[in-house]
Protein backbone atom coordinates (compact mmCIF):
# COMPACT_ATOMS: atom_id res chain seq x y z
CA UNK A 1 0.00 0.00 0.00
CA UNK A 2 1.37 3.41 -1.03
CA UNK A 3 0.04 6.12 1.30
CA UNK A 4 0.65 9.85 0.79
CA UNK A 5 1.60 11.59 4.03
CA UNK A 6 0.93 15.31 3.64
CA UNK A 7 2.76 17.56 6.12
CA UNK A 8 0.70 20.71 6.52
CA UNK A 9 1.93 22.34 9.71
CA UNK A 10 3.95 25.26 8.29
CA UNK A 11 3.20 28.94 8.92
CA UNK A 12 4.77 30.54 5.82
CA UNK A 13 5.75 33.79 7.57
CA UNK A 14 8.04 34.90 4.73
CA UNK A 15 4.96 35.29 2.50
CA UNK A 16 3.31 37.82 4.81
CA UNK A 17 0.94 39.65 4.45
CA UNK A 18 -0.86 37.03 2.30
CA UNK A 19 0.24 34.06 4.42
CA UNK A 20 -0.64 34.33 8.12
CA UNK A 21 -0.98 32.02 11.09
CA UNK A 22 -4.72 31.45 10.62
CA UNK A 23 -4.36 30.85 6.87
CA UNK A 24 -0.78 29.94 5.90
CA UNK A 25 0.59 29.60 2.39
CA UNK A 26 -0.30 25.94 1.84
CA UNK A 27 -4.00 26.82 1.95
CA UNK A 28 -3.69 29.75 -0.46
CA UNK A 29 -4.02 29.93 -4.26
CA UNK A 30 -0.62 31.43 -5.03
CA UNK A 31 -0.30 29.89 -8.51
CA UNK A 32 -3.45 29.01 -10.43
CA UNK A 33 -6.91 28.28 -9.06
CA UNK A 34 -5.98 25.51 -6.63
CA UNK A 35 -4.15 25.97 -3.36
CA UNK A 36 -0.67 24.49 -2.83
CA UNK A 37 -2.27 21.91 -0.50
CA UNK A 38 -4.73 20.89 -3.20
CA UNK A 39 -2.01 20.78 -5.85
CA UNK A 40 0.01 18.45 -3.62
CA UNK A 41 -2.98 16.16 -3.11
CA UNK A 42 -3.73 16.17 -6.85
CA UNK A 43 -0.19 15.06 -7.72
CA UNK A 44 -0.53 11.96 -5.55
CA UNK A 45 -3.83 10.96 -7.19
CA UNK A 46 -2.00 10.51 -10.51
CA UNK A 47 -0.02 7.58 -9.06
CA UNK A 48 -1.42 4.07 -9.64
CA UNK A 49 -3.08 2.25 -6.74
CA UNK A 50 -2.61 5.16 -4.36
CA UNK A 51 -4.36 4.95 -0.97
CA UNK A 52 -6.30 7.67 0.81
CA UNK A 53 -3.90 10.24 2.26
CA UNK A 54 -2.87 10.90 5.83
CA UNK A 55 -2.67 14.62 6.59
CA UNK A 56 -0.81 15.97 9.62
CA UNK A 57 -2.00 19.52 10.26
CA UNK A 58 -2.18 22.10 13.01
CA UNK A 59 -5.32 21.96 15.12
CA UNK A 60 -5.94 25.60 14.12
CA UNK A 61 -6.19 24.58 10.45
CA UNK A 62 -8.41 21.53 10.82
CA UNK A 63 -11.40 22.94 8.96
CA UNK A 64 -9.23 24.43 6.20
CA UNK A 65 -7.68 21.01 5.55
CA UNK A 66 -11.03 19.21 5.70
CA UNK A 67 -12.75 21.69 3.40
CA UNK A 68 -9.98 21.63 0.80
CA UNK A 69 -9.93 17.82 0.81
CA UNK A 70 -13.69 17.88 0.26
CA UNK A 71 -13.31 20.37 -2.61
CA UNK A 72 -10.71 18.00 -4.11
CA UNK A 73 -13.19 15.08 -3.89
CA UNK A 74 -10.88 13.11 -1.59
CA UNK A 75 -12.67 10.38 0.39
CA UNK A 76 -11.37 8.48 3.41
CA UNK A 77 -8.49 10.80 4.34
CA UNK A 78 -7.14 10.73 7.89
CA UNK A 79 -6.50 14.20 9.33
CA UNK A 80 -4.23 14.11 12.38
CA UNK A 81 -4.20 17.29 14.44
CA UNK A 82 -1.07 18.54 16.16
CA UNK A 83 -1.96 20.68 19.20
CA UNK A 84 1.56 22.11 19.12
CA UNK A 85 4.25 22.19 16.43
CA UNK A 86 6.99 19.59 16.91
CA UNK A 87 8.79 19.63 13.52
CA UNK A 88 8.94 16.99 10.81
CA UNK A 89 10.42 13.95 12.57
CA UNK A 90 7.51 13.54 15.05
CA UNK A 91 4.91 14.47 12.41
CA UNK A 92 6.22 11.74 10.10
CA UNK A 93 6.30 9.29 13.01
CA UNK A 94 2.61 9.98 13.64
CA UNK A 95 1.86 9.27 10.00
CA UNK A 96 4.00 6.13 10.06
CA UNK A 97 2.18 4.75 13.12
CA UNK A 98 -1.15 5.42 11.44
CA UNK A 99 0.09 3.78 8.22
CA UNK A 100 1.33 0.54 9.82
CA UNK A 101 -2.05 0.26 11.54
CA UNK A 102 -3.53 0.06 8.01
CA UNK A 103 -0.80 -2.14 6.51
CA UNK A 104 2.36 -3.42 8.21
CA UNK A 105 4.28 -3.09 4.92
CA UNK A 106 2.88 0.30 3.92
CA UNK A 107 5.04 2.71 1.94
CA UNK A 108 4.84 6.40 2.85
CA UNK A 109 5.23 9.15 0.26
CA UNK A 110 6.04 12.13 2.48
CA UNK A 111 5.23 15.49 0.91
CA UNK A 112 5.19 19.00 2.41
CA UNK A 113 1.87 20.65 1.52
CA UNK A 114 3.41 23.99 0.52
CA UNK A 115 5.69 23.04 -2.40
CA UNK A 116 5.23 23.88 -6.06
CA UNK A 117 6.16 21.42 -8.81
CA UNK A 118 5.92 22.63 -12.38
CA UNK A 119 6.83 19.35 -14.11
CA UNK A 120 4.49 16.86 -12.46
CA UNK A 121 5.32 13.97 -14.77
CA UNK A 122 9.05 14.12 -14.00
CA UNK A 123 8.23 14.02 -10.29
CA UNK A 124 5.84 11.07 -10.73
CA UNK A 125 8.49 9.23 -12.74
CA UNK A 126 10.96 9.77 -9.88
CA UNK A 127 8.44 8.34 -7.39
CA UNK A 128 8.00 5.25 -9.56
CA UNK A 129 11.79 4.96 -9.78
CA UNK A 130 12.02 5.18 -5.98
CA UNK A 131 9.50 2.41 -5.25
CA UNK A 132 11.84 -0.60 -5.72
CA UNK A 133 14.60 1.20 -3.80
CA UNK A 134 12.25 1.87 -0.87
CA UNK A 135 11.11 -1.75 -0.96
CA UNK A 136 14.76 -2.68 -0.29
CA UNK A 137 14.51 -0.77 3.03
CA UNK A 138 16.21 2.41 1.86
CA UNK A 139 14.97 5.76 3.13
CA UNK A 140 14.69 7.58 -0.20
CA UNK A 141 14.73 11.35 -0.48
CA UNK A 142 14.27 13.34 -3.65
CA UNK A 143 17.09 15.73 -4.48
CA UNK A 144 16.35 18.59 -6.85
CA UNK A 145 18.95 19.10 -9.56
CA UNK A 146 20.21 22.69 -9.06
CA UNK A 147 19.99 25.13 -11.96
CA UNK A 148 21.51 28.10 -10.11
CA UNK A 149 23.76 28.71 -7.08
CA UNK A 150 20.98 28.92 -4.46
CA UNK A 151 21.80 30.03 -0.90
CA UNK A 152 18.27 29.53 0.46
CA UNK A 153 18.24 25.70 0.37
CA UNK A 154 20.14 22.92 2.10
CA UNK A 155 22.01 20.47 -0.15
CA UNK A 156 22.57 16.71 -0.40
CA UNK A 157 25.83 15.26 -1.69
CA UNK A 158 25.36 11.88 -3.34
CA UNK A 159 27.89 9.04 -3.55
CA UNK A 160 27.81 5.67 -5.35
CA UNK A 161 24.72 4.24 -7.04
CA UNK A 162 22.47 1.89 -5.05
CA UNK A 163 19.94 1.24 -7.81
CA UNK A 164 18.64 2.69 -11.05
CA UNK A 165 18.86 6.46 -10.72
CA UNK A 166 19.41 6.25 -6.94
CA UNK A 167 22.55 7.02 -4.95
CA UNK A 168 23.70 6.63 -1.38
CA UNK A 169 23.58 9.90 0.54
CA UNK A 170 27.10 10.91 1.49
CA UNK A 171 26.30 14.13 3.32
CA UNK A 172 23.57 16.63 4.16
CA UNK A 173 24.87 20.21 4.19
CA UNK A 174 23.30 23.41 5.50
CA UNK A 175 22.38 26.47 3.44
CA UNK A 176 25.70 27.69 1.94
CA UNK A 177 27.06 31.13 1.14
CA UNK A 178 27.15 32.17 -2.53
CA UNK A 179 30.73 31.03 -3.21
CA UNK A 180 30.04 27.60 -1.71
CA UNK A 181 26.76 27.29 -3.63
CA UNK A 182 28.64 28.05 -6.86
CA UNK A 183 31.16 25.32 -6.05
CA UNK A 184 28.32 22.84 -5.40
CA UNK A 185 26.78 23.67 -8.78
CA UNK A 186 30.12 23.15 -10.53
CA UNK A 187 30.82 19.91 -8.64
CA UNK A 188 27.70 18.16 -10.00
CA UNK A 189 27.28 15.79 -7.01
CA UNK A 190 25.06 18.12 -4.98
CA UNK A 191 21.28 18.45 -5.13
CA UNK A 192 18.85 20.68 -3.28
CA UNK A 193 17.28 19.10 -0.23
CA UNK A 194 13.56 19.02 -1.09
CA UNK A 195 12.21 17.53 2.15
CA UNK A 196 10.24 14.90 0.17
CA UNK A 197 10.67 11.20 0.97
CA UNK A 198 9.56 7.68 0.14
CA UNK A 199 10.11 4.77 2.53
CA UNK A 200 8.43 1.93 4.37
CA UNK A 201 6.63 3.26 7.41
CA UNK A 202 8.02 0.42 9.52
CA UNK A 203 11.60 1.11 8.37
CA UNK A 204 11.30 4.77 9.35
CA UNK A 205 10.00 3.79 12.79
CA UNK A 206 12.86 1.30 13.18
CA UNK A 207 15.46 3.94 12.30
CA UNK A 208 13.82 6.49 14.59
CA UNK A 209 13.87 3.98 17.44
CA UNK A 210 17.60 3.46 16.85
CA UNK A 211 18.59 7.12 16.57
CA UNK A 212 15.93 8.96 18.63
CA UNK A 213 14.27 6.39 20.93
CA UNK A 214 12.86 8.91 23.39
CA UNK A 215 11.12 10.75 20.55
CA UNK A 216 9.52 7.59 19.22
CA UNK A 217 8.38 6.55 22.70
CA UNK A 218 6.74 9.94 23.25
CA UNK A 219 5.05 9.87 19.84
CA UNK A 220 3.78 6.33 20.45
CA UNK A 221 2.28 7.45 23.75
CA UNK A 222 0.61 10.49 22.16
CA UNK A 223 -0.71 8.39 19.27
CA UNK A 224 -2.09 5.74 21.63
CA UNK A 225 -4.07 8.35 23.58
CA UNK A 226 -5.45 10.13 20.48
CA UNK A 227 -9.22 10.55 20.17
CA UNK A 228 -11.43 10.62 17.09
CA UNK A 229 -13.38 13.89 16.85
CA UNK A 230 -15.71 14.41 13.87
CA UNK A 231 -13.43 13.75 10.86
CA UNK A 232 -10.21 14.26 12.82
CA UNK A 233 -7.72 12.37 14.98
CA UNK A 234 -7.05 14.73 17.86
CA UNK A 235 -3.86 14.37 19.93
CA UNK A 236 -3.93 15.25 23.61
CA UNK A 237 -1.99 18.49 24.21
CA UNK A 238 0.11 17.44 27.22
CA UNK A 239 1.07 14.12 25.62
CA UNK A 240 2.25 15.70 22.38
CA UNK A 241 3.97 18.59 24.17
CA UNK A 242 6.34 16.03 25.72
CA UNK A 243 7.58 14.99 22.25
CA UNK A 244 11.08 16.40 21.42
CA UNK A 245 11.16 18.98 18.62
CA UNK A 246 13.42 17.89 15.75
CA UNK A 247 13.51 17.57 11.96
CA UNK A 248 13.72 14.29 10.08
CA UNK A 249 17.13 15.36 8.73
CA UNK A 250 18.68 15.81 12.17
CA UNK A 251 16.85 12.96 13.90
CA UNK A 252 17.21 10.27 11.23
CA UNK A 253 18.54 11.07 7.77
CA UNK A 254 21.94 12.42 8.84
CA UNK A 255 22.51 9.39 11.11
CA UNK A 256 21.11 6.42 9.22
CA UNK A 257 23.17 4.26 6.87
CA UNK A 258 20.10 3.62 4.76
CA UNK A 259 19.65 7.09 3.21
CA UNK A 260 19.39 7.22 -0.58
CA UNK A 261 18.67 10.09 -2.94
CA UNK A 262 17.09 10.19 -6.38
CA UNK A 263 18.03 13.39 -8.26
CA UNK A 264 15.15 14.87 -10.25
CA UNK A 265 14.54 17.97 -12.36
CA UNK A 266 10.87 18.84 -11.93
CA UNK A 267 10.71 22.65 -11.78
CA UNK A 268 10.42 22.52 -7.97
CA UNK A 269 10.16 25.37 -5.49
CA UNK A 270 9.35 25.47 -1.80
CA UNK A 271 7.87 28.99 -2.30
CA UNK A 272 9.85 30.08 0.74
CA UNK A 273 9.75 33.80 -0.06
CA UNK A 274 8.23 36.35 -2.44
CA UNK A 275 11.40 36.20 -4.55
CA UNK A 276 10.92 32.41 -4.87
CA UNK A 277 7.34 32.96 -6.04
CA UNK A 278 8.59 35.55 -8.54
CA UNK A 279 11.12 33.03 -9.88
CA UNK A 280 8.46 30.33 -10.24
CA UNK A 281 5.70 32.48 -11.76
CA UNK A 282 4.75 33.42 -15.32
CA UNK A 283 6.14 36.90 -15.94
CA UNK A 284 5.34 39.52 -18.58
CA UNK A 285 7.79 40.92 -21.15
CA UNK A 286 9.26 43.28 -18.54
CA UNK A 287 9.88 40.43 -16.10
CA UNK A 288 6.97 41.37 -13.81
CA UNK A 289 4.78 38.83 -12.03
CA UNK A 290 1.40 40.52 -11.62
CA UNK A 291 -1.72 39.32 -9.80
CA UNK A 292 -4.96 41.24 -9.36
CA UNK A 293 -5.68 44.84 -10.34
CA UNK A 294 -2.23 46.27 -11.19
CA UNK A 295 -0.74 48.92 -13.46
CA UNK A 296 2.99 48.95 -14.20
CA UNK A 297 4.75 51.83 -15.97
CA UNK A 298 8.51 51.59 -16.53
CA UNK A 299 8.52 48.70 -14.03
CA UNK A 300 10.80 45.69 -14.36
CA UNK A 301 11.53 42.38 -12.64
CA UNK A 302 9.00 43.05 -9.89
CA UNK A 303 6.21 41.16 -8.15
CA UNK A 304 2.93 43.10 -7.90
CA UNK A 305 -0.06 41.56 -6.13
CA UNK A 306 -3.33 43.32 -5.29
CA UNK A 307 -6.48 42.22 -3.49
CA UNK A 308 -10.08 42.77 -4.59
CA UNK A 309 -11.20 46.35 -5.32
CA UNK A 310 -7.73 47.79 -4.78
CA UNK A 311 -5.44 49.09 -7.53
CA UNK A 312 -1.66 48.80 -7.22
CA UNK A 313 0.24 51.12 -9.59
CA UNK A 314 4.02 51.42 -9.93
CA UNK A 315 6.17 53.84 -11.93
CA UNK A 316 9.92 53.67 -12.56
CA UNK A 317 10.82 50.83 -10.19
CA UNK A 318 12.88 47.66 -10.53
CA UNK A 319 13.25 44.46 -8.46
CA UNK A 320 10.45 45.31 -6.02
CA UNK A 321 7.84 43.24 -4.20
CA UNK A 322 4.55 45.10 -3.66
CA UNK A 323 1.77 43.09 -2.02
CA UNK A 324 -1.50 44.45 -0.65
CA UNK A 325 -4.27 42.95 1.48
CA UNK A 326 -7.30 44.73 2.97
CA UNK A 327 -5.38 45.54 6.15
CA UNK A 328 -1.67 45.57 5.24
CA UNK A 329 0.77 46.48 2.44
CA UNK A 330 4.28 45.14 1.95
CA UNK A 331 6.93 46.94 -0.10
CA UNK A 332 10.33 45.23 -0.25
CA UNK A 333 13.32 44.78 -2.50
CA UNK A 334 13.33 41.30 -4.02
CA UNK A 335 16.82 40.67 -2.64
CA UNK A 336 15.49 41.34 0.89
CA UNK A 337 12.41 39.11 0.56
CA UNK A 338 13.84 36.53 2.99
CA UNK A 339 13.73 39.19 5.73
CA UNK A 340 9.94 39.61 5.67
CA UNK A 341 9.87 37.33 8.71
CA UNK A 342 11.42 40.21 10.68
CA UNK A 343 8.24 42.22 10.07
CA UNK A 344 6.17 39.33 11.43
CA UNK A 345 8.43 39.15 14.49
CA UNK A 346 7.89 42.86 15.15
CA UNK A 347 4.11 42.47 14.80
CA UNK A 348 4.18 39.63 17.33
CA UNK A 349 6.31 41.65 19.74
CA UNK A 350 3.88 44.57 19.48
CA UNK A 351 0.96 42.15 20.06
CA UNK A 352 -0.70 43.22 16.82
CA UNK A 353 -3.13 40.85 15.13
CA UNK A 354 -1.88 41.31 11.54
CA UNK A 355 0.69 38.53 11.88
CA UNK A 356 -1.98 35.92 12.58
CA UNK A 357 -5.38 37.10 11.37
CA UNK A 358 -6.62 38.33 8.03
CA UNK A 359 -9.40 40.87 7.90
CA UNK A 360 -11.40 38.14 6.17
CA UNK A 361 -11.57 35.25 8.65
CA UNK A 362 -12.49 31.74 7.45
CA UNK A 363 -14.73 29.58 9.59
CA UNK A 364 -16.10 26.05 8.99
CA UNK A 365 -19.53 27.57 8.34
CA UNK A 366 -18.26 30.31 5.97
CA UNK A 367 -16.44 33.60 6.58
CA UNK A 368 -16.68 37.11 7.95
CA UNK A 369 -15.03 40.35 6.85
CA UNK A 370 -14.59 43.21 9.33
CA UNK A 371 -15.51 46.22 7.20
CA UNK A 372 -15.36 48.95 9.84
CA UNK A 373 -14.65 49.18 13.57
CA UNK A 374 -14.43 51.81 16.31
CA UNK A 375 -14.61 51.85 20.11
CA UNK A 376 -18.28 50.85 20.42
CA UNK A 377 -19.31 49.46 17.04
CA UNK A 378 -18.18 47.06 14.34
CA UNK A 379 -19.59 46.25 10.90
CA UNK A 380 -19.06 42.80 9.37
CA UNK A 381 -19.97 41.11 6.11
CA UNK A 382 -20.94 37.52 6.94
CA UNK A 383 -21.24 34.68 4.41
CA UNK A 384 -22.79 31.37 5.50
CA UNK A 385 -22.47 28.27 3.31
CA UNK A 386 -25.62 26.44 2.18
CA UNK A 387 -26.87 24.19 4.97
CA UNK A 388 -24.31 25.54 7.45
CA UNK A 389 -25.04 26.88 10.91
CA UNK A 390 -23.27 29.04 13.46
CA UNK A 391 -23.27 27.93 17.09
CA UNK A 392 -26.14 28.58 19.50
CA UNK A 393 -24.61 31.40 21.51
CA UNK A 394 -24.96 34.61 23.43
CA UNK A 395 -22.87 37.73 24.13
CA UNK A 396 -22.47 39.55 27.44
CA UNK A 397 -21.29 42.89 26.07
CA UNK A 398 -22.80 43.50 22.65
CA UNK A 399 -26.04 43.58 20.69
CA UNK A 400 -26.29 42.82 16.97
CA UNK A 401 -28.32 43.96 13.98
CA UNK A 402 -28.54 41.61 10.99
CA UNK A 403 -29.48 42.75 7.46
CA UNK A 404 -29.86 40.05 4.81
CA UNK A 405 -28.25 41.01 1.50
CA UNK A 406 -28.86 37.75 -0.39
CA UNK A 407 -30.12 34.27 0.41
CA UNK A 408 -32.32 33.13 3.26
CA UNK A 409 -31.51 33.26 6.98
CA UNK A 410 -33.06 31.06 9.65
CA UNK A 411 -32.80 33.02 12.91
CA UNK A 412 -33.17 31.67 16.43
CA UNK A 413 -33.51 34.39 19.10
CA UNK A 414 -34.37 33.13 22.58
CA UNK A 415 -37.70 31.24 22.20
CA UNK A 416 -38.42 32.45 18.64
CA UNK A 417 -37.39 30.99 15.28
CA UNK A 418 -38.12 32.77 12.00
CA UNK A 419 -36.92 33.27 8.42
CA UNK A 420 -35.47 36.41 6.86
CA UNK A 421 -35.07 36.99 3.13
CA UNK A 422 -33.29 39.62 1.04
CA UNK A 423 -33.58 43.21 2.40
CA UNK A 424 -35.11 42.06 5.70
CA UNK A 425 -33.45 42.62 9.07
CA UNK A 426 -33.62 41.73 12.77
CA UNK A 427 -32.19 42.80 16.12
CA UNK A 428 -30.40 40.48 18.57
CA UNK A 429 -30.48 42.09 22.05
CA UNK A 430 -27.52 41.85 24.41
CA UNK A 431 -27.66 38.56 26.33
CA UNK A 432 -30.13 36.84 23.97
CA UNK A 433 -29.42 33.22 23.08
CA UNK A 434 -29.31 33.13 19.29
CA UNK A 435 -28.27 31.16 16.23
CA UNK A 436 -27.90 31.90 12.51
CA UNK A 437 -28.41 29.14 9.93
CA UNK A 438 -28.57 29.01 6.13
CA UNK A 439 -31.42 26.64 5.20
CA UNK A 440 -31.09 27.33 1.48
CA UNK A 441 -29.05 26.00 -1.43
CA UNK A 442 -27.27 29.32 -2.12
CA UNK A 443 -24.80 31.22 0.09
CA UNK A 444 -26.36 33.51 2.68
CA UNK A 445 -24.81 36.97 2.80
CA UNK A 446 -25.67 39.52 5.47
CA UNK A 447 -24.35 42.67 7.09
CA UNK A 448 -23.94 42.54 10.85
CA UNK A 449 -23.68 45.71 12.94
CA UNK A 450 -22.37 45.09 16.45
CA UNK A 451 -22.68 47.68 19.21
CA UNK A 452 -21.63 47.53 22.83
CA UNK A 453 -18.90 48.08 25.39
CA UNK A 454 -16.72 45.16 24.20
CA UNK A 455 -16.63 43.64 20.71
CA UNK A 456 -13.91 40.98 20.96
CA UNK A 457 -14.37 37.51 19.45
CA UNK A 458 -13.92 35.99 22.91
CA UNK A 459 -17.26 37.45 24.05
CA UNK A 460 -19.06 34.30 22.91
CA UNK A 461 -20.75 31.76 25.17
CA UNK A 462 -21.55 28.69 23.05
CA UNK A 463 -24.32 26.31 24.12
CA UNK A 464 -24.42 24.02 21.08
CA UNK A 465 -22.08 23.73 18.12
CA UNK A 466 -21.87 21.16 15.31
CA UNK A 467 -18.10 21.82 15.04
CA UNK A 468 -17.30 20.78 18.61
CA UNK A 469 -16.48 24.28 19.92
CA UNK A 470 -19.18 24.51 22.61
Amino acid sequence: MLIPLILSGGSGTRLWPISRKNQPKQFLSLTGDRTLFQQTIARTRALPEIAAPIVVASEDHRFLAAEQLLESDIQGATIMLEPIARNTAPAIALGALEAVARDADALLLVLPADHLIGDTQSFLDAVQQALPIACQDWLVTFGIRPNRPETGFGYIRHAEAVGEGAFRVEQFVEKPDLATAESYLADGHYDWNSGMFLFKAAVYLRELEQHAPSMLAAVRSAHASAKSDLDFVRLEHAAFASVPDNSIDYAVMEKTRRAAVIPVSCDWSDIGSWSALWLAGDKDEQGNLREGDTLAVDTRNSLLRSHDRHLVATVGVTDLVVVTTPDATLVAHRDAAQDVKKIVDQLKAAERSEHSLHRVVRRPWGSYDSLEAADRFQVKRIVVKPGASLSLQKHHHRAEHWIVVSGTAEVTCDDKMFLLSENQSTYIPLGSVHRLRNPGKLPLELIEVQSGSYLGEDDIVRFDDVYGRA
